[in-house]
């Protein structure tokens, strides 16, 4: 079991592409689906083919999708035409610096957190069961966690393994530098 389910989910501020800021806590009320997003990543991609859908009818029950671009190599300008040519309609917010993929610890794009109504996190892994192997999901994990959590039951599984391309992070800065020692 991931140590971040059955917890409150961590709060965040975010700006979003296209101008905003979206706060996490302001969702409280409504299920949350926070998908770590990728302008690159192919397996980012495929899962928006899935979200552009989801994000239709699961608007109308009170689920907000939300995605999170947190890839230091990916400029808000590439991250502007990716959404636009998949035809996202959700929010994609900007995490240039990892701090929010860092407080997760989200490891791939994608990788799914599912909020319930009352801010805890319920659901973290993959969208499914694909594998490089195997290109067609048999099961949809992030169907599965939010129907069970719009019936007010618990989702099956709680935690899966992300699956997708690993998430580009700044090289650390501190304290690096080797010192001269005098001997």
């Amino acid at each position: 079991m991931s140590e971040l389910t059955v917890r409150r989910a961590p709060d965040f501020s975010l700006p979003m592409v296209g101008g905003g800021r979206l706060t996490l806590s302001e969702l409280r009320g409504k299920i949350a689906v926070i998908n770590f997003w990728s302008a690159e990543c192919p397996w980012s991609r495929r899962a928006d083919v899935v979200l552009v859908y989801r994000h239709i009818t699961w608007e109308q029950k009170g689920v907000r999708i939300l995605g999170i671009a947190s890839n230091v190599n990916e400029p808000e300008e590439e991250i502007r035409y990716e959404v636009e040519n998949r035809h996202v309609k959700y929010p994609i917010l900007l995490d240039p610096d990892q701090k929010v993929a860092n407080l997760y610890k989200a490891e791939t794009t994608p990788h799914f957190f599912i909020m319930d109504r009352q801010g805890v996190l319920r659901y973290t892994g993959a969208l499914d069961d694909a594998t490089a192997g195997r290109r067609r999901p048999k099961v949809i994990y992030v169907d599965r966690a939010v129907t069970a959590l719009l019936q007010e039951k618990t989702p099956n599984p709680t935690v899966t393994s992300p699956y997708g391309c690993s998430i580009i992070r700044a090289a650390p800065t501190t304290g690096t530098a080797l010192q001269k020692v005098d001997m």
